[in-house]
């Protein structure tokens, strides 16, 4: 066989193409990656803020597919072929520890991004993948419903099959740029309109500035739009322009289908634990101690230092009021304020700060039981490129090992 010639060609080194890859390499087969940039696995190495939430620690099959939607029950095969457990010994196996962590994250013990990297390339190796850097794929030459070679920047390759593994459209910096769509159009599969997804929002205020880096540990937010559409409870995280944070990523999606209808109004709870009477009680206890203070120094034992400062300005009490001269109207004003803290949401941010793509290649053009393309014979997908995303907490990952591991097995196996 020619040095241009294998069994088995992946576009895209991220987790989903490292994982295909070296699963089709383990089972026998002559395996090249190609890699667009100058190392694989640029977006592994910012997930998880740079320590890589490997999976979920939830390893029930249903309840994984449950938080996918509508399109979950196409990871039965995947999660059956590469479970959680798989994914979990498949890194502890190659002396790498994990931990699991709150929200049933399982993080490396190392908290390194840069050790999950490196397994997979060893993992790599070890089937002596043939990875090929700095090299683009300019086009999919195709004949009839077989893809007969790949034209790329570093000349043609050609493979009996091929697994496109190129990602979305998040973080475009790390290569990923939507060439994928592209090419899975003009092969005659159809694209659900990708859209940034587990992405921070902007809001209208502009004391948000103030509240910047800001983190809420526990907080519920309640989504409205003319009426409730949704509750979530988790931590949350102030930005510059907006918030950010696990429980606004997860609730981002269902936001952006909601302004397309007009202005969305996000109520949070600073207080979730305790009811209005409890809350009301605590806050006239509070008041009772600082009697002497100026309200605007009152509030220390019951909030964060730097939300204090919005709090006293959106109460329209006098900051310098004495905290025995207000009155129970006004007590009653900071008590709905403390409960239904509220911001208004202009937009979400772009592809730039998005974890992971919503939309993608059509699940229905592919097969759920190999990955493999109804369309073209010799074409298979996994990843992020597919109409599949799921919340944060390592879900999006494990969809990558699961679809990545079937898609290299199974083309190995339809090959025999």
């Amino acid at each position: 066989m020619d040095n241009n010639e294998f069994d088995i060609a992946v576009i895209g080194g991220g987790p989903a193409g490292l994982m295909a890859a070296g699963a089709a390499a383990e089972h026998g087969a002559e395996v090249v990656l190609l890699e667009k940039n100058d190392q694989p696995g640029k977006k592994l190495l910012i997930t998880g803020k740079g320590r890589c939430n490997i999976t979920t620690a939830e390893t029930e099959p249903s309840k994984i597919i449950a938080v996918f939607g509508k399109n979950g029950k196409f990871l039965y095969s995947a999660l059956h072929s590469f479970s959680v457990d798989d994914t979990i010994n498949f890194f502890n196996n190659r002396g790498l520890a994990t931990k699991v962590e709150h929200g049933q994250r399982i993080f490396p013990v190392s908290d390194r991004a840069e050790d999950v990297l490196q397994l997979l390339l060893n993992y790599t190796r070890e089937g002596k993948v043939r990875i090929i850097k700095n090299c683009t794929v300019i086009k999919l030459i195709n004949k009839r419903h077989t893809i007969d070679k790949l034209k790329t920047s570093r000349g043609d390759i050609m493979a009996a099959h091929y697994i496109v593994c190129v990602g979305g459209l998040s973080y475009p910096t790390t290569g990923s740029v939507g060439n994928g769509y592209h090419w899975a159009k003009l092969l005659g599969h159809t694209v659900t309109l990708p859209q940034p997804a587990l992405v921070p929002i902007k809001t209208k205020e502009p004391w948000i500035k103030d509240l910047a880096g800001l983190s809420l540990k526990n907080v519920r937010i309640d989504i409205y739009q003319g009426k409730k559409h949704g509750e979530h409870f988790g931590e949350a995280l102030f930005t510059h322009d907006g918030m950010s944070g696990p429980i606004i990523l997860d609730m981002s999606q269902a936001i952006g289908a909601l302004l397309k209808n007009g202005e969305v109004e996000l109520r949070l709870d600073l207080k979730p634990v305790l009811d209005y009477q409890i809350l009301d009680k605590r806050l006239q206890r509070d008041f009772h101690a600082n009697a002497n203070k100026y309200f605007r120094n009152s509030l220390t034992d019951l909030l964060p230092n730097k939300l204090i400062p919005v709090i006293v300005r959106l109460s329209g009490i006098d900051p310098y009021k004495k905290v025995n001269l207000i009155t129970k109207e006004e007590r009653k004003k900071l008590l709905h304020l403390l409960k239904e803290f509220t911001c208004k949401v202009c937009a979400l941010d772009g592809f730039g700060k998005a974890i992971t793509t919503s939309g993608g290649i059509n699940l229905k053009e592919i097969d759920p039981r190999a990955m493999k393309s109804k369309i073209i014979d010799n074409l298979s997908f996994a990843g992020e490129i597919i109409d599949l995303n799921g919340p944060t907490g390592g879900y999006n990952l494990q969809m990558c090992w699961s679809t990545g591991y079937l898609a290299g097995h199974s083309v190995v196996n339809l090959r025999r």
